[in-house]
């Protein structure tokens, strides 16, 4: 495996190493898979990692040394917040209520993701149906700000905004009414992105 810093890498460098061959697919996304497995128990920034990240993993580096038209995201692990519907996948918006539901379709922006090439990582924790704005309202388990622990990582998209602190993805999902992507990206020291209304599907 390359000796690699990921957390001085953007999604850009990321990207140009996986295409140059310098890293593969499935190597990037072990170095995040063992930041989760350091942190994630006190972090609490996931809820569930996906093990079927390994299958597109190996699809992406098959692309890559196929030499195939590359893609925006080729490779690029990305965790999403619980409540973006993935077909198959538990999304329970962090409630009790919704911990048992299984999705029947992606949402759009999975399907877009996908196309691009990401590596869907795993689920985020969220304050319970987005509710709050320091993600200790998670029906599951409180996130904590991996800059220090005893502050919170913001909400509702703290797990999101967490997993990326801590090197545990290359970026991740959120949403964003009042503020959920940008307020826990500015606890956290991370960018957030609220998109233009209507770039991404509600």
């Amino acid at each position: 495996m390359a000796v690699i810093n990921i957390s001085k890498l953007t999604i850009k460098e990321a990207n140009e190493l996986l295409h140059s061959g310098k890293i593969s697919a499935r190597e990037l996304l072990e170095m995040h898979r063992a930041e989760i497995k350091e942190s994630n128990n006190t972090l609490n920034a996931y809820l569930e990692i996906f093990e079927d990240a390994y299958d597109a993993a190996e699809d992406s580096d098959i692309r890559l040394k196929q030499g195939s038209e590359p893609r925006m995201l080729e490779g690029i692990p990305i965790a999403i917040k619980d409540y973006i519907l993935i077909a198959g996948k538990t999304s329970s918006a962090a409630s009790r209520i919704l911990e048992s539901y299984v999705a029947p379709y992606n949402a759009f922006v999975i399907n877009k993701l996908r196309e691009a090439g990401a590596i869907l990582i795993g689920r985020a924790n969220m304050d319970e149906f987005a509710m709050g704005s320091s993600t200790e309202n998670s029906a599951f388990a409180v996130t904590r700000n991996p800059w220090s622990l005893d502050r919170i990582p913001g909400g509702s998209s703290g797990g999101s905004a967490a997993a990326v602190a801590a090197d545990a993805c290359h970026a991740a999902l959120g949403s964003d009414t009042g503020g959920s992507i940008r307020q826990p990206a500015a606890c956290c020291g991370i960018v957030g992105l609220k998109p233009t209304y209507g770039r991404v599907s509600r």
